[in-house]
């Protein structure tokens, strides 16, 4: 049986303003050719389908046009979907009816029996080989929210003890229904500890206050693999081959632009896992960053003028502007527009520095003395100067001055 590994593709995600359909059409294009040519029995989605938790109409349709299309391209493909934090649970269950007698289960919610407890059963789901016996059973488990995993009493981080008893629950059900040469296999959508995040997997919205790590060993030992979706660089947990993040499918960020976007196959043969693997995809739209390190902005101007006129040809790639500031620039973006005219390049954003951190300044400044005995006014000055490495202009002095002397007589009347 051959298993392939997707997740966090983002449908519907503006990149800086920027559109992305044509990007998602392409991978899903991509996805279909090589579910065909890898002969691929299953395709496991281990959540972020969409970017936002109310995807757009078009969104939606890009989705099941992929699930029609793939479908239709291999008849025997069976998909399984969970959840991931940026989906809906229930909006991405409900066409669920539509596809019971289909190969295409999609796992959203963690469900409770009627007795109210959580019901593992639910999340047990069947693989079968092209005789139609099962080769292998999945413990299709979604991103977990508070109250879809076990609570444990006395126990000192309530939300990985509990995501690991909850994978624990789920793998004791599976191997009532286990027989002789038949895999577990696992999703799961989380935050492994020790795992490589950029800055776009740090801003990912957190369960409990960014506490929500979960040791490998969270998983049972006895699984065959576990496929992550979550972080959006491709790389095993705590070195363990078994276990893996296959990344998101396209740049999510300009600190992706350099990552191998990639899915991951697999085999399942008499209950043993072989042949893992990657597949790079190819990038629709290329990301670049000029310069390669923050520079002066004459010296960024100088080389913005300097790209070549030529159109290229495939799609316009995506541009960051790199600049490192002495000084407020109160017309960067239209000095830098000004630059790029003509030029072959999306402007998608401006990332601006500054010689100097603040922290420091701010530190010191407050050292050993009230609060109340600092005076706005020095805030300013030390702050301005701490970031621009100059005293501020009077001009701004003044006018930071007259809005503080404002808000003063506003809470005084």
């Amino acid at each position: 049986m051959k298993v392939l590994h997707t997740a966090d593709w983002h449908i519907g995600q503006l990149f800086h303003t920027y559109d992305r359909t044509f990007e998602h059409r392409q991978f899903l294009q991509w996805l279909v050719g090589i579910i065909v040519s890898e002969s691929v029995d299953v395709l496991l989605i281990s959540g972020d389908i969409f970017d936002l938790s109310n995807p757009s109409a078009s969104s939606v349709q890009l989705f099941y046009t992929f699930l029609n299309q793939a479908t239709k391209a291999n008849p025997d493909l069976q998909i399984i979907v969970t959840a991931g934090n940026h989906d809906s649970p229930s909006r991405l269950e409900a066409p669920k009816p539509l596809l019971e007698s289909s190969k295409i289960h999609i796992i959203g919610l963690v469900e409770r029996d009627a007795d109210g407890a959580l019901d593992y059963e639910k999340l047990i789901i069947p693989l079968k080989n092209k005789n139609e016996e099962v080769e292998a059973w999945c413990l299709a488990v979604p991103f977990l929210r508070t109250g879809e995993y076990p609570s444990l009493a006395d126990c000192s981080d309530p939300y990985a003890e509990g995501v690991a008893a909850m994978y624990g629950a789920v793998y004791a059900a599976a191997l009532a229904h286990q027989q002789d040469g038949q895999a577990i296999i696992a999703t799961g959508h989380l935050t492994a500890a020790g795992s490589e995040r950029t800055s776009a997997d740090e801003d990912e919205r957190p369960i409990m206050g960014g506490v929500e790590c979960i040791a490998a060993d969270a998983f049972p030992a006895g699984l065959n693999y576990v496929a992550l979706g979550h972080i959006h660089k491709a790389q095993k947990v705590g070195g363990k081959e078994h276990i893996r993040y296959c990344g998101s499918p396209i740049p999510m960020s300009f600190t992706e632009a350099n990552y191998k976007h990639q899915v991951l196959s697999f085999e399942l043969n008499k209950g043993k896992l072989t042949d893992l693997k990657s597949i790079e995809i190819p990038i629709a739209v290329s990301l670049k960053r000029i310069p390669d390190m923050h520079q002066p902005l004459t010296n960024v101007l100088a080389e913005l003028l300097a790209l070549p006129d030529e159109q290229p040809t495939g799609p316009t790639p995506y541009l960051e502007v790199r600049v490192l500031l002495d000084a407020p620039e109160p017309g960067l973006r239209h000095k830098i527009e000004t630059a790029l005219q003509g030029k072959p390049y999306r402007l998608a954003k401006i990332d601006a520095r500054h010689p100097v951190q603040t922290e420091d300044a701010a530190a010191e400044l407050i050292s050993g003395r009230k609060l109340t005995d600092i005076k706005p006014e020095e805030i300013f000055q030390t702050m301005y100067q701490a970031k621009y490495n100059a005293m501020p202009p009077e001009i701004l002095v003044s006018l930071f001055n007259q809005v503080s002397t404002e808000i003063s007589q506003r809470e005084a009347v």
